[in-house]
């Protein structure tokens, strides 16, 4: 055999091996509910870490957002000891970036420029799919217990007794990516009571949850679905009055919001991230004044924890449409 026919057949040899490798790299990455741009090898639902190393991301300011279920200027400040916290863990500059909406802070993910997210309860599935959000914390209270109920409230004095009640009114949404504020109570109202939105009753969105709880303690609307978390909150502030507000639903217990780093962020920072979270410590800090009920950061699987979620989206119908 010549040396040239010899070099020819190891070429051709490599040829077959990495087309081979590219055609099970290929196979391989396993996508689900996945925009095109990420993979999920391991399939836990979540995009992987990319394989060449040289799209993962090292920033110098490292960028933080809090999902947005009430004014993004209230939330900088409790978070300001949390921040600074991540800070000296991480040994980069931190900076709390107040998004006005969940569109926005997805699409903020979704193109670099943001690096953690807290994302509500119903914009995980979306932000995993579509922003490529990796889950991995959740607050909880000191045992261990986590997570909030969607309510139905009504203005005080309001005629609407039950959510069979709600059949020819409009019922106040907040987003539609919102679990407690459009997805549960959609799909609840549906299997409980028979009642189909725009079928039954016509809704409209407040684009918030405190928006919503507001618009029902001042009487601009007849009945709205809450996260009761939210709630709470602005009743331990004043913000609201107990007496404004008649709850007539309870759901089950949701998780609450998920933490979660950019799929492509350098594993070194990405662990730092997670260290900085469960090392905080609440005992006195602004988190523990504003989450009265929560007292840690607990580790999260999306893949199971989330489950519920997902199973609520598929009642109702929802694709995580990522255009």
């Amino acid at each position: 055999m010549t040396s040239s026919t010899s070099t020819y057949h190891k070429l051709l040899g490599l040829f077959f091996i990495l087309c081979f490798s590219g055609s099970a790299l290929a196979e391989d990455c396993f996508r689900g509910t996945l925009d095109k741009q990420y993979c999920d090898r391991d399939h836990d639902l979540v995009a992987d870490l990319p394989l060449d190393s040289a799209e993962w991301v090292n920033p110098d300011t490292i960028i933080f957002s809090y999902t947005p279920v009430e004014d993004p200027a209230i939330y900088a400040k409790v978070w300001d000891g949390f921040i600074k916290h991540m800070s000296e863990v991480t040994g980069k500059k931190v900076v709390f970036f107040p998004v006005q909406s969940y569109a926005a802070q997805y699409e903020a993910m979704r193109s670099g420029r943001l690096h953690i997210a807290g994302v509500n309860t119903g914009g995980n599935p979306v932000a995993v799919s579509c922003a490529g959000l990796v889950p991995f914390a959740m607050m909880a209270s000191k045992d261990g217990s986590y997570g909030y109920e969607m309510e139905i409230i009504v203005p005080a004095g309001s005629d609407i007794k039950s959510p069979a009640d709600i059949k020819g009114r409009t019922l106040a949404f907040t987003s539609p990516t919102s679990n407690s504020g459009n997805k549960a109570p959609s799909a609840l109202l549906k299997s409980e009571f028979g009642l189909v939105k725009e079928v039954d009753f016509k809704t409209t969105f407040s684009g918030k949850h405190d928006n919503s709880v507001l618009g029902i303690a001042n009487n601009d609307y007849e009945v709205a679905a809450v996260a009761n978390s939210v709630m709470n909150r602005m009743l331990d502030r004043d913000v609201v009055k107990a007496d404004q507000i008649v709850s007539i639903y309870k759901s089950a217990t949701f998780p609450t919001t998920g933490y979660g780093h950019a799929h492509n962020l350098h594993p070194e920072v990405a662990a730092r991230i997670k260290q900085a979270f469960f090392t905080f410590e609440w005992e006195g800090s602004d988190l523990q004044k504003e989450f009265k009920k929560e007292g840690s950061f607990i580790a999260i699987n999306h893949k199971s924890d989330w489950d519920v979620i997902r199973k609520i989206d598929t009642a109702n119908g929802v694709s995580y449409d990522c255009k």
